[in-house]
């Protein structure tokens, strides 16, 4: 490596969740980040994310744990209702055993304030440099650097490119180029303070009301002083990949049939956002030379796992570990991160599939769903989910020898 590429920086397109944690993971590596953000300033939209054990392990290997725990509402439980009778469906205990089962608690959080701990993280370690209004349009590669030019004709270079650029990637689209997977279903999600919120759902605990063709999600924020509101339905329409503003009289018309606890929730938001949902087919090589994509980017996914936020985590702290181990070479590192990456995140993408599927079950099926978890102990819950909330940094990389 030649003394102009040792001092070149680490370039990040994107700067939300995962292009922040990737710049973290990169700074403790010992490497200068440039994170190139298309929006105005350095920010996150959104409403709540869960996150789970997996989640806090990630926070605390990239450093920003305390951060992050100091801003969480820790639940109780999780809990599945039938929306239309209120049949109890799955109850999950997160209290002390679920602690030491998995290391962490699991636990609900505003998605700006995970950003918010991301970003006081990277700006803490002055190794990180922030370019806004500047959006990636071309990638240039030798085989030491990478060259980025931005839609103003501005050029970044670095030794290497982590593509956090979210769903609608620019450098998945160089690489990869394939199409999205409209599902036609769509999320409203809103914001509601305490005093505007019924008392008999204010539970600490993630909660959900599934539904035929739709699904209710509430949980608490910011020290229970607001709530969550997220419902979900299949369009009537043909839909198109994107955010917009909601319209309280389309979210209404959706939800016939819902018993009057639940349906109280979509009465409830003054404005809601309107998420047309979509994801893509996992695939098998998202690196490509001194190229990698990272989060969404990756292995964009429907939301009904709840683990969005917590997969793009962990990819970058795995991205830092597989540098670590390969003591910094980026083609090697790169190639073994992916290895340790693909399939746990396939699955993350599959299995939310399957799960919007068992949430909006109707008829008989709907009857099967409901008898699925009846009489399962919390010890049986915890080894379901044993695959999803025992990762951690110290076997971040195991995948990869499969």
């Amino acid at each position: 490596m030649s003394e102009h590429t040792h001092s070149l920086p680490v370039l990040v397109a994107g700067g939300g969740i995962g292009g922040l944690a990737a710049a973290l993971a990169l700074t403790r590596q010992g490497f200068h980040v440039k994170v190139l953000e298309q929006a105005p300033q350095i920010g996150e939209i959104g409403a709540g994310i869960q996150l789970g054990p997996n989640g806090f392990h990630a926070f605390d290997a990239l450093g920003v744990g305390e951060k992050a725990r100091s801003r969480a509402v820790y639940t109780d439980y999780m809990v599945m209702h039938d929306a239309i009778d209120e049949y109890q469906v799955g109850k999950i205990p997160t209290g002390e055993a679920f602690i030491q089962r998995f290391g962490n608690p699991y636990a609900v959080i505003h998605r700006v304030d995970v950003h918010k701990s991301l970003l006081e993280g990277a700006q803490e370690t002055g190794k990180v440099e922030f370019v806004t209004s500047t959006r990636v349009e071309h990638i240039e590669q030798t085989d030491s650097t990478v060259t980025v030019t931005d839609q103003h004709g501005n050029t970044h270079q670095g030794i290497a490119l982590i593509g956090a650029d979210g769903v609608k990637s620019v450098v998945r689209a160089k690489y990869v180029n394939d199409p999205a997977r409209i599902t036609g279903h769509v999320v409203y999600r809103a914001v509601v303070e305490k005093k505007d919120f019924p008392e008999n759902l204010q539970w600490n605990a993630a909660s959900i009301w599934v539904g035929p063709n739709c699904h209710l999600v509430h949980y608490p924020l910011r020290g229970g002083e607001q709530y969550n509101v997220v419902v979900t339905f299949h369009s009537r329409q043909q839909e198109e990949w994107g955010v917009t503003d909601g319209s309280k009289e389309e979210v209404q018309s959706y939800f016939e049939g819902i018993c009057p606890k639940a349906r109280q929730l979509i009465d409830l938001p003054k404005t809601w956002k309107r998420w047309a949902t979509a994801d893509r087919e996992p695939i098998g090589q998202w690196t490509f030379g001194r190229a990698t994509l990272l989060g969404d980017a990756a292995h964009p996914t429907t939301q009904y796992m709840a683990q969005g936020g917590c997969m793009a985590l962990e990819d970058a702290v795995t991205l830092g570990e597989a540098l670590r181990v390969t003591n910094n070479d980026f083609v090697q590192a790169f190639d073994l991160y992916q290895r340790a990456r693909v399939s746990r995140t396939a699955r993350i993408v599959l299995s939310g599939r399957e799960m919007g599927r068992l949430y909006h079950a109707k008829g008989v099926e709907r009857l099967v769903r409901n008898d699925l978890w009846r009489g399962r102990s919390p010890e049986r819950f915890y080894d379901a989910v044993e695959w999803l909330y025992g990762w951690n940094v110290s076997n971040c990389l195991s995948a990869a020898g499969h």
